[in-house]
């Protein structure tokens, strides 16, 4: 069995320390992250998944609306400076992807497709889980750690007013990316027997 694609997904993780020492261009990486995108299944080819590719000062200004946000959410200020310690590391990265899906377009699906109008909205998810996994899976191949984050909705309304979001975009979620400064401990298992059955 060829086994390369699964050694490319083993070598995605979760990498949390981040720098911005890349050797890739910001054109370079954009490109490859819209090409994974466009190239990811979706249900009757409906493309719904859009994206927001962000680099320096815009890529900073993501996670001070992340950090001042959260401010009012957290219950006291030293829970706020651990907060932030974590919002700052996602800001020391090189650049992030923020991932949305079109409500319009899921819309239109369920009025054309009456049959399957109750799947279009789950359908999107896993066309959003589809995009994610590739782009970050295909920045891990050229040495480009990356972590997923999930901060809507309450940065919502925030993020489409600082970077004029079609209101048609539903915030689903954000990837930072940037150099490994350190990578990913071992990585655990649930027992196979729990998950999987193989029935010939």
């Amino acid at each position: 069995m060829k086994e390369q694609f699964l050694d490319l997904s083993k070598n995605r993780r979760s990498i949390y320390a981040l720098g911005r020492n890349v050797s890739q261009s910001p054109d370079e990486i954009a490109n490859l992250i819209q090409e994974n995108i466009k190239w990811a299944p979706t249900p009757f080819n409906n493309q719904t998944t859009r994206a927001i590719i962000l680099f320096g000062e815009n890529h900073e200004k993501l996670w001070d609306i992340v950090a001042d946000r959260l401010k009012s959410e957290v219950p006291s200020e030293e829970a706020y400076q651990k907060t932030l310690q974590k919002i700052n590391a996602f800001k020391a990265a090189f650049g992030t992807v923020m991932f949305f899906t079109d409500v319009d377009v899921v819309k239109a699906n369920e009025d054309a497709f009456p049959l399957y109008a109750d799947n279009f909205s789950d359908w999107s998810e896993q066309a959003q889980g589809n995009a994610q996994y590739a782009v970050w899976t295909s920045l891990a191949e050229n040495g480009i750690g990356a972590n997923l984050q999930h901060y809507n909705p309450i940065i919502d309304d925030l993020v489409k007013d600082a970077f004029n979001v079609p209101d048609n975009w539903k915030l689903r979620a954000q990837l930072d990316f940037g150099s490994i400064e350190a990578g990913a401990g071992d990585k655990d298992f649930m027992d196979d027997a729990d998950r999987f059955r193989v029935l010939k």
